[in-house]
């Protein structure tokens, strides 16, 4: 695994029920096989086996067992209670295979776990060694050396194979607690690396547009005052008035770069009760606008009203910039479920001086329109002018 990486666990809740069952079934398979072997002379004695009390023993034993299998990664007694007393009875230790594998991963102190181990291998040799002694004079001791092997298979490899599969699920969640930890540094340089670069472009901004803007204001300012044209100070008042609320916002775009987490000062989105505002600025450059509304004029939704507003805006700016003082026609026609935005501006009569332009307004207007699910052309006519149209579709989720 590199730096950085996260690591993937994968966990499949159906592929652990089902190797639980598996081990059921053969907990339960290993069980029957004593029907092979007779019962303990304890049992025998106790039950005077025959045929069908030994079958009903055995049977009993093994559907106990498979049902604490079953029910060990909730309850973990019933599973230890039935392997110590198949164990006991039966002499089968499939059971208690199984209940000393959950006892290590499930004990956490080492003095309880030290505990299970010793009754369990009690458990499977005192009978041994019980029996023996009974039936031979002094002990059997190939039945004791079974008996401990038996042990180690049952007890002492049950429980490494416990404490080893401990261990590894704290080691992944180590490593997945790591990655996790180098995830999250990694989102913070991120962020901490995106914060610094908002602030460069801010102060490029601030130190590059804002303080051009303000010396167009102060100039304009300063022609107002001293000029004694009454058509030089209105135009100058004009492009004073237009450069301070350019400064205006371009003070909140800085703002929200420098602090993109701080909650900005949020002003009204203009709408087409702005728009004739905005079209007489543009009158007031020189520009003959007309502006036609077409169809029943109701209520719009807001975003689109504001999509709107931006696109005339857009296509009037583009019209200072490329084609200088000619005639553009604004129209607005509305639908039953659409608004249709067309701004179309004649050709010019001669060739102009375009001013410096990114080239993203219209890409910007087109993923505006599609946002809402409008459609958006713009494109050059027969005439040589420009149209720019847009159709937005009025949803109800809007209204």
């Amino acid at each position: 695994m590199t730096r950085g990486e996260p690591l993937v666990v994968v966990q499949w809740p159906w592929l652990r029920d089902a190797g639980r069952w598996a081990v059921a079934c053969a907990v339960l398979c290993l069980t029957f096989l004593t029907l092979v072997s007779p019962v303990s002379p304890t049992t025998t004695a106790l039950l005077n086996a025959s045929p069908v009390s030994e079958f009903a023993v055995t049977a009993t034993i093994a559907v106990l067992s498979a049902a604490g299998v079953l029910l060990a990664p909730r309850w973990h007694w019933p599973l230890f209670a039935v392997a110590f007393a198949a164990v006991v009875v039966q002499s089968t230790s499939a059971a208690l295979a199984v209940a000393s594998y959950y006892a290590a991963t499930t004990i956490r102190r080492p003095v309880g776990l030290a505990g299970y181990a010793t009754a369990a291998a009690a458990a499977v040799v005192v009978p041994v060694a019980v029996r023996s002694l009974i039936a031979v004079p002094g002990g059997d001791g190939d039945a004791v050396t079974s008996a401990l092997g038996g042990v180690v298979l049952v007890v002492v490899l049950p429980v490494v194979l416990g404490l080893w599969t401990n261990a590894r699920k704290q080691v992944l969640a180590g490593l997945e607690e790591r990655a996790e930890q180098l995830e999250r540094e990694q989102a913070a340089r991120a962020e901490q690396t995106r914060a610094k670069e908002r602030a460069r472009i801010a102060r490029e901004m601030h130190d590059v547009v804002a303080h051009r803007v303000s010396l167009i204001v102060l100039h304009a300012g300063a022609i107002e005052v001293n000029t004694a044209e009454e058509g030089t100070a209105a135009e100058a008042g004009f492009i004073r008035e237009t450069g301070r609320e350019a400064l205006s916002q371009l003070r909140g775009v800085l703002g929200v770069l420098r602090s993109p987490g701080a909650d900005a000062a949020l002003e009204p989105q203009p709408s087409l009760a702005d728009l004739d505002r905005l079209l007489d600025k543009s009158r007031a450059a020189g520009i003959p606008v007309v502006r036609r509304d077409e169809g029943d004029t109701t209520a719009l939704p807001a975003m689109v009203e504001h999509t709107a507003y931006r696109v005339v805006q857009e296509a009037l700016t583009n019209v200072h910039k490329h084609a200088g003082e000619v005639r553009t026609d604004v129209v607005l026609r509305h639908g039953a479920s659409t608004l249709e935005v067309t701004v179309h501006n004649a050709g010019p009569a001669r060739r102009t001086v375009s001013l410096p332009s990114s080239g993203l307004g219209l890409v910007g207007l087109r993923e505006r329109v599609g946002l809402l699910g409008g459609r958006f052309h713009a494109g050059t006519g027969l005439d040589g002018g420009f149209t720019v149209t847009a159709v937005l579709p009025l949803w109800e989720e809007q209204l």
